[in-house]
């Protein structure tokens, strides 16, 4: 008896030829289903542990800032030579309190020496060459007083002869031609003695030109001999005003140009503290804001006197002066922590500070669900900030929950799964 047998179904007769459109019409059911029904969002696993949770409050938000600020001087002159030269000797160093005019160092200079030797010896030529003259002067002044007086004498001889001379021709007693010569010869004598007057005049005139001159060409070497000296003198740095010497920056043997700025002397009789503030408050920022700090239990009172325009590195700098009381022993270069006030205090929806913030901006941030397994990514908008407090200004509601740590390692994804 011959015996049929039939062999088993299973996944080999559902991938026979026939059944394999129904078997690709499954998976692709299967697909579909999951695209339907799956979580679109991009989701990231994250511990628990590793994150700081923060509820939302409602409550007064006090406007001010947090600043670090550096005491400096109210007032600091540079320190630059008016010539150049070698440094010889430092007399004050840094740190040394000056009065105004004291030498703080001295320096040496080949050709200022070389120039006021020069100028010493032009100007001792110079004077003699005029001593000599004003003799000569003198000289000739005698001279002239001599022929002047021997002039005058030939002029009273010759008149005293024409007088006689015209008595003795009235009376017939002498020739007329005689006469007339001893006439003739007083009139030469007259004429002569105006001539040489008159040059003795011109010379004087020309003497006293001379002299003149000599004497303004002797008054500018002294002058100039004067500005070298002072050249010399400015070798010396000084003090330009009382104070500390704040910094020095020259040695034994450097040779400075006039004008290097070589250091400063510091005004102590008044401070201001200088503090860099985020450029994000640039707006918020203004001359006459008030500004506070505690030091020894004692509170410190400060305005906003100067704000600089320019922004480095994301922040700008301010400075501050003391409206009442300074701290004793204060000094320069001392660190002082400034709240700086605003505006005043309001109502407000607000958020603890936290290193979200430098990866969002505050535009948006992760919020815990009700069950606290999941957050999930929302926008938000900020306003004011302080050093403690954000303000919400939409986006979320007191109560809720928010991740304030680093999102620094969850990239993109729109929830995060906690693992407690």
């Amino acid at each position: 008896m011959d015996i049929k047998l039939e062999k088993k179904k299973g996944w080999r007769a559902i991938f026979r030829k026939k059944n394999l459109p129904w078997a690709f019409g499954g998976v692709l059911l299967v697909f579909v289903v999951w695209l339907v029904f799956r979580d679109n969002s991009s989701t990231l696993r994250v511990d628990a542990r590793l994150i700081n949770v923060a509820t939302v409050e409602h409550g007064e938000f006090n406007d001010y800032v947090r600043l670090t600020g550096t005491v400096q001087p109210m007032t600091t002159v540079q320190l630059s030579p008016l010539e150049s030269g070698v440094v010889e000797r430092i007399v004050a160093e840094e740190g040394t309190h000056v009065r105004r005019g004291d030498v703080i160092l001295e320096m040496s200079n080949n050709s200022l020496s070389m120039q006021i030797l020069q100028s010493e010896a032009d100007l001792a030529e110079k004077q003699n060459i005029l001593r000599n003259t004003m003799i000569s002067m003198e000289q000739e002044k005698l001279t002239l007083r001599q022929e002047k007086l021997q002039l005058d004498l030939d002029v009273s001889r010759a008149e005293r002869t024409w007088r006689q001379n015209e008595a003795l021709y009235n009376d017939n007693l002498l020739a007329r031609e005689e006469y007339l010569q001893s006439k003739e010869n007083y009139d030469l004598a007259v004429r002569k003695r105006a001539l040489v007057l008159e040059r003795q005049k011109q010379d004087s005139l020309y003497r006293t030109s001379q002299v003149g001159q000599m004497e303004e060409s002797l008054r500018s070497m002294q002058i100039n001999m004067q500005l070298i000296r002072q050249r010399v003198d400015n070798l010396k740095v000084k003090a330009p005003i009382d104070g500390e010497v704040g910094m020095l920056d020259a040695v034994l043997g450097q040779s400075l140009q006039q004008g290097t700025n070589i250091g400063q002397v510091n005004d102590l009789s008044t401070y201001k503290v200088q503090a860099l503030v985020d450029e994000h408050y640039i707006d918020r920022v203004t001359t006459g804001l008030t500004a506070s700090f505690e030091r020894q239990e004692k509170n410190y009172e400060m305005v906003l006197r100067k704000v600089y325009p320019e922004v480095r590195n994301g922040q700008f700098k301010a400075d501050f002066r003391f409206t009442g009381d300074t701290p004793e022993n204060i000094r320069s270069g001392q660190t002082y922590y400034l709240n700086l006030q605003l505006g005043q205090p309001s109502e407000a929806i607000l958020i603890p500070r936290g290193s979200f913030y430098q990866t969002t901006g505050g535009r948006w941030i992760y919020v815990l669900d009700g069950s606290g397994d999941k957050a999930y990514r929302r926008e938000i908008r900020i306003g004011r900030q302080n050093p403690q407090y954000y303000e919400v200004v939409e986006g979320l509601q007191p109560g809720e929950k928010v991740i304030t740590s680093s999102y620094d390692n969850f990239g993109d994804h729109e929830v995060l799964i906690l693992n407690k």
